[in-house]
């Protein structure tokens, strides 16, 4: 594994993207390991009305805003891809708990 360049010391565009394809790797592993605790939850939850938690949906979007912030990344970027990732993920789990309650 290289060591990452920082932004303002990529000298060229295959700099960048290097740096932006390695960061996209650690994303996808990110994203497989958080999907295997959705899947998780959702063999623990009973019933598909439970994927859709309003008050804990706003908690995340509120903390993902605020720890946005602090990383100078745009509140309401970020916002939108967690609204979109939590979206699929509830769509998933009411997937997983309806398909389940069939067969039991």
């Amino acid at each position: 594994m290289t060591t990452p360049i920082p932004p303002a010391e990529c000298r060229s565009k295959e700099d960048v993207r290097a740096e932006i394809d390695r960061i996209d790797q650690q994303l996808i592993a990110a994203l497989a390991e958080r999907h295997r605790y959705v899947t998780r939850m959702a063999e623990i939850k009973t019933d598909p009305h439970e994927a859709l938690d309003p008050v804990r949906i706003e908690a995340v979007i509120a903390r993902v805003r605020d720890r946005a912030a602090g990383l100078d990344l745009d509140e309401d970027q970020a916002e939108l891809l967690w609204r979109t990732l939590i979206g699929w993920n509830v769509n998933y789990e009411k997937g997983i708990i309806i398909a389940r309650r069939r067969v039991e």
